[in-house]
């Protein structure tokens, strides 16, 4: 009852089909107690734990900080969005325990880590631009499917490559919805008290507290310009003007200085003009004014569009090569 048992009722009362009820007995065998060598992230929000079930299930439970009774509703709040989402760039829910002192989530586990990880950790063995493009293209057609497609349309409000997962396919899964908002089908934005993360938040919805499908089209660009240039969305050690990833991105670009921040590993492997493509939608993406970006759906066609040509293009190169080593 603590932790929102009436709250959570009251929510999947009509849903066709509710979440898992796990107990904490249950979790703990999975844990092993919540050892600290089942942790697999940990973040403001709290810790992630690796488990595995009793039938071998390999789950990812998501065990908040936040205790507070004015924070209950945000957990339940990405308990019942994530039960009415299936898509299969979605991360899944799979059920809740309400039985611990703090709430617990549990997922599928997605063993691949993080976009983030791949963009700017791991170096050894880089993304390539192939696999890059896929991720943000199943990234924004499963928002365009989150805006326009759901029972009830969701704005995400915390898009950022720490959200984007990637299971062992290197399929694109998002990510943590507890700051995701319901959208009624006659509403064009809704006010609300402004969440989200420096260097991905929409300047307009941050001075109006006006939350609209387009601050997730903003927080996306943001995604693009870190694929292509793996720099972070913010450098607070950097010069002043190249702080913001954004501001920067778009000031070199109207200055034709945008192969200076492009990753040189994607400038050899691709070639600009394709690179060009994506930096010209990623900075109508992050337009100041939210009228003037495109919408996901918009994003997502074009984002196939360019995919299907680098393909076509590849297909000629192998091509053009077998005949000359004929």
């Amino acid at each position: 009852m603590q932790n929102g048992g009436m709250l959570l009722q009251q929510r999947i009362y009509s849903q066709k089909q509710s979440p898992r009820i796990f107990s904490i007995d249950e979790l703990k065998r999975a844990t092993d107690g919540f050892s600290e060598e089942q942790v697999i992230g940990k973040g403001g929000y709290g810790t992630v734990y690796k488990g595995l079930l009793s039938d071998g299930q390999v789950v990812a439970i998501k065990k908040s900080k936040l205790v507070e009774e004015s924070q209950i509703e945000h957990f339940i709040n990405e308990l019942v969005i994530l039960s009415q989402i299936n898509h299969k760039n979605v991360v899944k829910l799979l059920g809740c325990c309400l039985e611990d002192p703090v709430p617990l989530l549990i997922y599928e586990f997605i063993p691949n880590g993080t976009l983030f990880h791949h963009i700017h950790e791991n170096s050894s063995t880089p993304l390539s631009w192939e696999k890059r493009l896929r991720v943000v293209t199943e990234t924004a057609s499963a928002l365009a499917y989150l805006h326009c497609k759901a029972a009830i349309p969701i704005i995400h409000r915390d898009i950022k490559s720490t959200n984007i997962l990637l299971d062992d396919n290197y399929t694109a899964k998002i990510s943590d919805f507890g700051a995701s908002r319901l959208v009624a089908f006659n509403q064009t934005h809704i006010t609300t008290l402004v969440q989200g993360t420096l260097g991905y938040l929409d300047p307009e919805y941050f001075l109006t507290s006006q939350l609209t499908e387009k601050s997730d089209v903003y927080s996306f660009g943001v995604v693009l310009m870190e694929m292509l240039t793996g720099r972070m969305p913010v450098s607070s050690w950097k010069p002043e003007i190249e702080r913001n990833l954004a501001f920067h991105f778009v000031g070199s670009l109207r200055k034709g200085r945008l192969c200076e921040l492009i990753d040189g590993q994607l400038l050899d492997e691709v070639g600009p003009l394709h690179l060009f493509a994506i930096a010209d939608l990623a900075s109508r993406c992050v337009e100041l004014k939210g009228e003037e970006r495109p919408t996901m759906y918009e994003v997502a066609v074009e984002l196939n569009a360019l995919r299907r040509l680098l393909k076509n293009q590849c297909k000629i190169r192998r091509f053009f090569l077998s005949f000359l080593f004929f």
